[in-house]
Parts: C-alpha cells; sequence; structure tokens
C-alpha cells in the first residue's frame, strides 16, 4: 500500500509541476475514426502514473549510486548539486518515457531543473498531509 501511495504522490507532483513549467507536457492520446484525438484527463493521469513509476525506478536504482560516487561534490556544495542531480534525473525519465512512446517530454535542462524542485516540494507536503511514516 505504502509504494502505491507514493506512484499516486510522485504522479500528482509530476502533474502539477507539469502545469506549473512550461518545458513539461503530459499528452494522453487515442485514437479514434478520425486519427488521433485531444488528449482526455484519464489519458493524462495513466501518462502520469507510469512515468511516476518510471520515476520512482530511477531514484531507486541511480540515485544511491550518484550520491555515492559524487559524495564530494555534495559537500563542496553544501547539498546544491542535488538540485542538479534530481533536474538531470528528471530529464533521464522524459529520455526513458519517449524510448516507451509515452506522452511525456521535458523541452530542456531549466525546465527539468524547475520540475525537480516543484516536484520535491510538492511531494514533501504530500507527504506531510497523508502522514506518511518515512
Amino acid at each position: 500500500m505504502k509504494h502505491l501511495i507514493g506512484i499516486v504522490v510522485s504522479a500528482v507532483a509530476l502533474g502539477i509541476a507539469a502545469w506549473l513549467v512550461p518545458g513539461i507536457i503530459v499528452g494522453g492520446y487515442h485514437l479514434s475514426g478520425d486519427g488521433y484525438v485531444a488528449p482526455t484527463s484519464v489519458s493524462k493521469a495513466v501518462t502520469l502514473l507510469a512515468v511516476a513509476v518510471i520515476f520512482g525506478v530511477i531514484n531507486t536504482i541511480l540515485k544511491p549510486v550518484i550520491k555515492t560516487l559524487g559524495c564530494g561534490f555534495y559537500v563542496l556544495t553544501l547539498g546544491l548539486v542535488a538540485i542538479v542531480v534530481n533536474g538531470l534525473l528528471l530529464w533521464l525519465v522524459s529520455y526513458l518515457a519517449g524510448d516507451l512512446k509515452l506522452p511525456f517530454h521535458i523541452t530542456g535542462f531549466v525546465a527539468a531543473v524547475e520540475g525537480a524542485l516543484i516536484v520535491g516540494i510538492v511531494s514533501w507536503g504530500l507527504h506531510l498531509i497523508i502522514g506518511d511514516d518515512r
């Protein structure tokens, strides 16, 4: 149940980041008789849930490795390099989502860093509200 709540929180945070940052594009499309039609709320929600799963897997696998290898940079910058690392990981998620044909795209580094900041803040706030035991 904890993992499911974490995925939903991440999906909500990604949705808010996409709403606030112009460089984060979340589509959702389906095929109709006339071709592709505008994304629906359900298709966008499914896209955000899928991207949240990818984001969770990437953070679980790569983030500890990066923190271990880049320990000196974290100390030297008093942890500010974490913002850049989170942005790059979110940008990687966008790349992988494109490979998986998910309609989720981040246009550049600045949008990725802004999105990572928003995802972090919103996730933190939602976990405070929900009362997660982590």
